[in-house]
């Protein structure tokens, strides 16, 4: 977090909840992301093998006022475009415009009967149309790319070696690090089990076909340091049939206070539920489990996962964030009241400057933040390590 204020931005995220919350708001509930900054909207896999664009992270998942997930979105596109060098007048055109989308996304689905609503999504050709013609073919070419590697027989291919006529998930330490046979056992034999009573029974049916061979300790994401996860190999009766399972220690929502705690006893349940009632389609592995008092959400790794780089998409910000802000509209009309929410924000621009004015100022108190920390770890106040690059 203190590398730069990007960084400190997509780890702060209780901050944040913390400042939304001493604020009035909306007291229209949506199903919230909770942490939906920009580089938390991505493109998946559908269960029919479609990549559908959807928000991708919901370990922050509880419902709240729709205008928090807005906010976070909008003060994202700032902080972002700072990062990347880009003036300000374009980081403002950015949040206008995909706070525009946002608005005028709701105000369609007023309209629209509830089943269309909850079918509503973004394909992948939808995602692309949103770019200029002279930048559609290179983003073409970069999810096709990404398409056809970022699946569990990529991840075979690129994380795996043959020991003593098995495969293995190579270490990479302090990324990926071996558990003893104990440690694995205990996480096949308990977290897995109860996680495969969370399927549904078709999907039960499927998971019984494969075998777990390895589990590693995984470090991921900028918000999830200190949590365990593990990466989990299992194979199909071929032998050749790889599946590549993700645990992740789920805690408390960032947004739960006294007045405003999770309707589930497990954490891993609150994101998972939360997650199926958000994105227009899941994947159909996701599930949950404990182990040793630790709750823990399971989904596929990867699983034709594309998620944008600052660096990528910089230069198409304006763009990137139209097609955001339709999708967050989308997930909020889902889980909410789109006329109620519709009314609230109006015909007029006095929404969509207010989030812009919002944006400006928060991202100006994200940098002081930011260099709070860094003094703090100067002094020797805050204790520090060096970070290092997940896979």
């Amino acid at each position: 977090m203190a590398a730069s204020p990007w960084n400190y931005y997509r780890g702060a995220a209780a901050v944040m909840a913390a400042d939304l919350a001493t604020q009035p708001d909306s007291g229209l509930i949506v199903q919230l992301c909770g942490d939906a900054h920009v580089l938390n909207f991505g493109l998946w896999a559908t269960p029919e093998r479609n990549l559908s664009f959807d928000l991708r992270d919901f370990d922050e998942t509880l419902p709240g006022p729709f205008e928090w997930d807005v906010k976070r979105f909008a003060a994202s596109l700032v902080v972002a475009a700072r990062q990347n060098r880009i003036r300000q007048a374009t980081a403002v055109a950015a949040v206008t415009a995909g706070v525009e989308a946002y608005r005028t996304r709701m105000r369609r689905y007023v309209m629209m009967p509830e089943l269309d609503i909850w079918y509503d999504g973004i394909h992948a050709d939808h995602l692309i149309g949103y770019f200029e013609l002279a930048d559609r073919g290179r983003v073409s070419v970069h999810i096709e790319k990404k398409r056809e590697t970022r699946t569990s027989r990529g991840a075979f291919a690129r994380l795996t070696t043959m020991a003593h006529g098995r495969p293995r998930i190579t270490q990479e330490p302090p990324v990926r690090v071996a558990l003893r046979d104990d440690e694995q056992a205990e996480v096949v034999d308990h977290l897995l089990a109860g996680y495969r009573l969370t399927l549904q029974e078709d999907r039960r049916s499927l998971f019984d076909r494969f075998t777990a061979v390895d589990v590693v300790r995984q470090v991921v994401g900028v918000g999830s340091v200190g949590m365990r996860v593990y990466l989990i190999l299992l194979e199909g009766r071929s032998g050749a049939d790889p599946l590549f399972l993700q645990a992740k220690q789920a805690g408390p929502s960032v947004y739960e206070t006294a007045d405003r705690s999770s309707r589930h006893d497990h954490h891993g349940a609150r994101v998972i539920n939360g997650k199926r009632m958000v994105q227009s389609a899941t994947d159909i592995f996701v599930g949950w489990g404990s182990l040793h008092g630790r709750d823990y959400y399971v989904r596929q790794f990867r699983d034709m996962k594309i998620i944008p780089k600052t660096e990528l998409i910089a230069p198409r910000l304006v763009e990137f964030a139209t097609a955001c802000g339709e999708t967050l509209a989308k997930a909020h009309a889902r889980t909410g009241d789109p006329v109620a929410i519709d009314g609230y924000i109006g015909k007029g621009p006095g929404f969509t400057a207010a989030m812009a004015r919002f944006a400006c100022s928060y991202a100006d108190q994200n940098e002081r933040d930011h260099a709070q920390l860094v003094r703090a770890i100067a002094a020797g106040t805050v204790e520090s390590r060096e970070a290092v690059e997940s896979s």
